[in-house]
């Protein structure tokens, strides 16, 4: 395979996850430029092969399987990941509110360090979008 056929590929995956979360994520460009370095690509294709079938056929619609990534990563811990897929459900429709009715879920499920992380996240957006300030 050419270098040029190599950059091609790696683009068409670049270009699904601009479609799905609105940009690529510093993690995927990362796997994506080792892909293509050690001529690995199939890897990555195989791996966004399953994400579409998962995200983008999915009975629960781009928005509500955003939202559940948030949740689940809320729960897990994991805040780079969560801001992905926080972003990633403003870009398929979802507004903050209900993000932030997942981080009060999570509250429920996964308790407070859940629920500040999402609330932290969901502060964030609001800050960006609409000019909002913390209180000292």
């Amino acid at each position: 395979m050419t270098h040029d056929e190599n950059t091609a590929r790696a683009e068409t995956l670049r270009d699904r996850y601009r479609e799905t979360l609105g940009a690529v994520p510093h993690g995927a460009e990362e796997r994506l430029q080792v892909a293509q370095a050690l001529g690995r690509l199939h890897t990555e294709e195989a791996f966004m092969a399953l994400r579409h079938i998962v995200l983008t056929d999915s009975p629960l619609g781009a928005r509500v399987q955003q939202l559940v990534h948030f949740g689940q990563l809320l729960a897990l811990g994991r805040p780079g990941p969560a801001r992905i897929h926080a972003i990633g459900a403003l870009h398929a429709g979802a507004e903050l509110a209900e993000l932030a009715g997942v981080a009060e879920t999570a509250l429920i499920t996964s308790g407070t360090p859940a629920y500040a992380l999402g609330i932290e996240i969901v502060a964030e957006l609001l800050r960006s979008a609409e000019g909002f300030s913390a209180a000292p």
